[in-house]
């Protein structure tokens, strides 16, 4: 005879706050990665994990820095052809007047 068909019961995962992740990426930078699993009842993947997201979101900080940066310098940049432009335009009518 065969056993009836029980559901298998789901596990639900653990859902952790911002403000713990950066807790226990702290505490493993002070004493490892294994040692801050075991302390937390976390596995190391899971810290490992967590670290590589933290660095992903700090690189796309980083990166629209640099765009901002690059951004303002292409606009001072621009505001300056800009500027000689006018002073260019304005020296083409003032001799376009006196060769009348």
């Amino acid at each position: 005879m065969t056993k009836p068909a029980t559901p298998m019961k789901k596990q639900q995962r653990a859902h952790y706050t911002d403000a713990y992740r950066e807790e226990a990426l702290l505490l493993a930078e002070r004493v490892g990665v294994t040692t801050a699993a075991r302390d937390l009842g976390l596995q190391p993947s899971q810290i490992y994990q967590w670290r590589t997201k933290a660095q992903q979101r700090k690189t796309v900080t980083e990166r629209e820095q640099a765009l901002a940066d690059e951004n303002a310098r292409l606009k001072r940049q621009m505001a300056d052809m800009a500027e000689d432009l006018a002073i260019a335009k304005k020296a083409a009518v003032y001799f376009a007047k006196s060769l009348k």
